[in-house]
Order: structure tokens, then C-alpha cells, then sequence
């Protein structure tokens, strides 16, 4: 257990979310860091069909191994009228079919972004909701909104109070899983 997983819960290859998580480990000077790009994993809609159809996909094992074995997630999540996506839902409840405690005893820092004003809070609220159902724990989380007006790629969050909110909610996550 000597790394951080780090995963946006969106399965588009312009994922926002991607671009603030891997910012975000960018980050993490000190720490292994395993970015995962989700929309490399075509994890099909859960149905017990399916499952009995099918069973589980190596790429579905591996990544709930990848979870299991790591020190902390950093995971940010999408927002479709105001829920996480579809997409994250379906992985959480791909992953719970193998594993219902699949987050126990990791410490997750939860972001989320949008262009919209409220950053998608709702997605936030929600996806914070679902971790600790699957017994893992938000040490912190962290919403970015306007994402367009206030991050670049390049030079990361532009937004001086936000940057400086974010970079604190980033040290007190690597506090805690060191």
C-alpha cells in the first residue's frame, strides 16, 4: 500500500474532472501516484443479466485490487443534472457486486468540478454519501466552480482563494494517509 489511486468518475475523454485530478496528483510530490483514466474502462451497465451472463471483467477485478491496495483515492466526481453521472454510479455498482466494503478504511480526498457556479456540489454531496455506504472516508472534499474561468491546464487552478482552499485540502488528505 505505498500509493495513491487517483480517477475522475466520468467516462469522457474531455473529462474536466479527469483534468483536476490529475492536476491534483501532479501535486503530491512525496507519494507514488496511479492515475487512472476511466474512459479507458468500458465497464458495460450493470443488471444481474449481465452478471450471471458474464461475470466480472478483468479490467473490473484489477481496478477494485488497485483500490483495495492503495493508501488513499483521490477521486473527482462528474455531475448530470445534479447526481453523479450515470457512468460513476454504474462503476460503484459494478464494484460492490464484488465487494460491498470495496472503499473500507480508505481515506478519499472527494473534488468535484463543473462550469456551472455551484461547482457540481450536488454530485458532491451525493458521491460522498455512496463512499461511505462502501465504508470508505472523505478526510476532505473540494468543489471547483466555473472550471472554464478558473483552471488551466498548464498553470492549474488560476483562482488565487481557490487555489489556496484546494492546496490545504490537499495537505490535510496527505496528512492523513501518511
Amino acid at each position: 500500500m505505498s500509493y495513491v489511486l487517483a480517477f475522475a468518475g466520468s467516462n469522457s475523454s474531455v473529462s474536466i474532472n479527469f483534468e483536476l485530478v490529475k492536476y491534483t496528483a501532479s501535486l503530491l510530490k512525496v507519494q507514488e501516484v496511479r492515475l487512472r483514466d476511466l474512459s479507458k474502462y468500458p465497464f458495460p451497465m450493470y443488471s444481474e443479466d449481465t452478471e450471471k451472463e458474464s461475470g466480472f471483467s478483468n479490467s473490473l477485478v484489477e481496478f477494485k485490487e488497485e483500490i483495495a491496495n492503495s493508501k488513499g483515492l483521490i477521486i473527482s466526481v462528474n455531475e448530470h443534472n445534479s447526481y453523479p453521472s450515470a457512468y460513476f454510479k454504474n462503476t460503484m455498482d459494478w464494484l460492490s457486486r464484488l465487494d460491498a466494503k470495496f472503499f473500507a478504511d480508505k481515506k478519499i480526498l472527494l473534488m468535484a468540478t463543473s462550469n456551472g457556479g455551484r461547482g457540481a456540489m450536488g454530485a458532491l454531496d451525493v458521491a460522498e454519501k455512496m463512499v461511505a455506504r462502501f465504508q470508505g472516508t472523505v478526510v476532505e472534499s473540494f468543489s471547483l466552480p466555473r472550471y472554464s474561468e478558473n483552471f488551466d491546464e498548464v498553470k492549474g487552478i488560476t483562482n488565487v482563494e481557490l487555489a489556496k482552499v484546494h492546496a490545504e485540502k490537499v495537505a490535510s488528505f496527505v496528512k492523513s494517509i501518511s
